[in-house]
């Protein structure tokens, strides 16, 4: 499993019977969480008291109850600033599982403009609140974000100022993530490294219709005729229980086989406080391009 170990101002604490006890900064959330079916003691006192706590409806959705926590907040990841908040079904605006990723993907590229001076383009689709963006723009590659929702797009603007990252070439567009790269086929337009991480379901800006099992393998076939002649890395994300990281490996090589890369996938995970156990967070598919050839004599795809 691929870990995000490495926060200082994020932890799980603990998890018990459904829920999960988490500090964010200086505040404790209690948070429902699907993977969590176990029923452990719960020892650590801000069980009790948390700063806020989202109960889950078994009608479907849920609410927050708040005790002690402003309407806004703010973490840091290294060299990363993110405004936090709680919003509808228990999110906050970060998930901060996918640090394990921004850590791989960003020493990629700075490895890569070390080496090559050249300048690495990279698509960020469905990018949320901007984790991924900033961390491919802080790691010195330009970025096109690319969400349907304008107030996520909003969201990332305002990380990105709070990062001291507003100069950086990042370009932001609210836009259905499947015709934007239709059109940038049309267009003729290439990447040097793609990150998508679609959700389960959801709707485009003028109501289109995603669901992940229908449309994933179409939408990474699309993105591998945007690959640039040269291109870094392809990463896919997904928090579909029935999308395993074996079946996202193989889309992602069977679409990528023209290259000489490599392919891996795992669940990505948080480390808990009180357990030492890991929370499993949801998958990851990666593929890198091998940049000698001595690197290209195994495990090729």
């Amino acid at each position: 499993m691929w870990l995000a170990d490495n926060w200082i101002d994020y932890e799980v604490i603990d998890c018990s019977n459904g829920e999960k006890l988490e500090r964010w900064g200086d505040y404790f959330l209690v948070r429902p969480d699907p993977q969590v079916i176990w029923n452990t003691d719960r020892n650590d006192k801000h069980w009790n008291k948390p700063n806020a706590h989202y109960h889950r409806s078994k009608k479907g959705g849920g609410e927050w109850e708040f005790f002690d926590l402003p309407k806004e907040w703010q973490i840091k990841y290294k060299d990363l600033v993110f405004n936090l908040k709680p919003f509808n079904f228990k999110h906050t605006g970060l998930f901060p599982e996918q640090a394990t990723n921004w850590d791989w993907f960003s020493d990629l590229i700075e490895k890569e403009i070390a080496n090559t001076g050249r300048e690495i383009k990279v698509l960020n689709l469905f990018a949320y609140t901007g984790g991924a963006t900033l961390a491919a723009a802080n790691a010195g590659a330009s970025v096109t974000h690319v969400d349907a929702s304008k107030g996520m797009v909003n969201w990332a603007k305002e990380n990105a100022e709070s990062s001291g990252l507003r100069d950086k070439p990042i370009r932001w567009l609210v836009d259905d993530c499947m015709k934007f790269v239709e059109r940038e086929i049309r267009r003729g337009n290439h990447y040097d490294a793609i990150i998508m991480d679609p959700p389960s379901y959801g709707r485009g800006p003028k109501g289109e219709i995603w669901k992940i099992e229908d449309e994933i393998h179409n939408l990474i076939k699309l993105c591998s005729k945007l690959m640039s002649d040269n291109p870094l890395f392809f990463l896919v994300n997904s928090y579909t229980t029935g999308l395993s990281p074996t079946v996202m490996e193989y889309m992602v090589a069977t679409e990528l086989k023209r290259y000489n890369g490599h392919i891996e996938s795992s669940e990505i995970g948080l480390p808990v406080k009180q357990s030492g156990l890991v929370l499993p967070c949801g998958a990851s598919a990666r593929w890198t391009a091998y940049r000698n050839s001595e690197e290209s004599t195994n495990n090729e795809i």
